[in-house]
């Protein structure tokens, strides 16, 4: 499940789907013509305010290499970008500056952004890790905050959450965690700098502390063992000392109940046939535990994802499956649930919610 912003882009502005993304820095829209909903591309020769950057721009031509956002020259004499995904989705186009226009009397400055000529995606993506050219940092945002409603079990009913840019009226209720940063002398060939990446110090299930050494959820000397916090992932993905230790759980507790030989996605082998809410309640609850007595509690309800056909799954995958020796926190893990990204602060609230009515 992909959470989805709508926002307004350009003068006057043109309201743009978005994918709500921590985990990746530009942000960027859908510039090409196609069929389909009016919506789902930008028009620039509608914006009094759209501009393309040249090729001798400073964010093109960088003084020190940025390699989180590979650009080139195009034929135009325009500056091109490519951005790989860690789920190996490509995305490319030009980069621009456009404004955001929330209102009348209230919009950002010209923003760099990206303006994608050619696309099978129908949404854009809103950049939001801590990167220089990301959504947050250009428009200097000092925290902002999402609400992950409940899957719905109906087919083709929408669920909506809620999205703050800045204060969040129930931040009172909210437990921090502090971020991990990560100094430019500290680079390591592994580790994603720019990702909110937290301290994960345990997990049970059903009660049950799991057998997970705490090391196994800290970057270690190349940066292998980091634990971010990602709207952008659906799935949890944990590294294998991690994964196997939920997974004999799961055996222990359901083993007959799994689905032999079948592995969704490539990523995960906690699949059942039948009753989810069954299943789910014999797995019992999943207990996220962070620093300070903070914790985030996974119900048993909410444990099994519907993946096909009947086929439902453990939220969860190996992360080295997708050739990412990191931990991640995924979206389905951050239902009813509201996350914010305190900026100023360095830290990550959670707070309990209902969020398919916490607007």
């Amino acid at each position: 499940m992909a959470l989805i912003v709508s926002l307004p882009i350009g003068t006057p502005p043109q309201t743009q789907d978005m994918v709500l993304d921590t985990g990746s820095q530009l942000s960027w829209i859908q510039c090409h013509k196609k069929l389909g909903p009016p919506r789902a591309s930008f028009d620039p020769s509608l914006s009094s305010s759209f501009s393309v950057l040249p090729c001798n721009h400073p964010v093109c031509k960088p003084r020190i290499t940025d390699f989180t956002l590979p650009t080139d020259c195009d034929k135009n004499r325009l500056c091109h970008y490519s951005y790989f995904y860690a789920d190996g989705t490509l995305a490319e186009g030009n980069l621009v500056r456009e404004k955001f226009t929330f209102s009348p009397s209230q919009s950002t400055l010209p923003l760099v952004l990206g303006c994608a000529k050619d696309s099978s995606e129908d949404k854009g993506i809103l950049g939001m890790n801590v990167g220089r050219l990301s959504f947050g940092s250009q428009a200097k945002v000092s925290k902002f905050s999402y609400c992950v409603p409940p899957r719905s079990s109906r087919v083709g009913l929408t669920a909506t959450g809620s999205f703050y840019l800045g204060e969040n009226p129930n931040s009172a209720g909210f437990q921090y965690v502090n971020l991990l940063t990560f100094p430019q002398s500290q680079r390591m060939p592994n580790l994603d700098p720019l990702a909110y990446t937290v301290v994960l110090q345990g997990i049970r299930m059903s009660g049950k502390k799991l057998n997970i050494p705490a090391s196994v959820f800290r970057p270690d000397a190349s940066g292998s063992g980091q634990t971010i916090v990602d709207s952008g992932s659906e799935f949890t993905y944990l590294v294998d000392e991690a994964y196997n230790q939920i997974k004999a759980e799961v055996v222990r507790l359901v083993g007959p109940k799994l689905k032999k030989g079948y592995v969704y996605g490539g990523v995960s082998d906690m699949c059942f046939d039948g009753n989810a809410l069954v299943i789910g309640r014999l797995i019992g609850d999943m207990v996220l535990e962070f620093g300070k007595g903070v914790e985030v509690v996974i119900p048993k309800e909410r444990m099994l994802a519907n993946v096909e056909g009947g086929v439902h799954c453990v939220g969860i995958g190996r992360s080295d499956m997708l050739g990412i020796p990191s931990n991640i926190i995924g979206n389905f893990h951050q239902q009813n649930l509201w996350v914010e990204f305190d900026l100023t602060n360095k830290r990550v609230g959670f707070g309990k919610a209902d969020c398919s009515r916490s607007a």
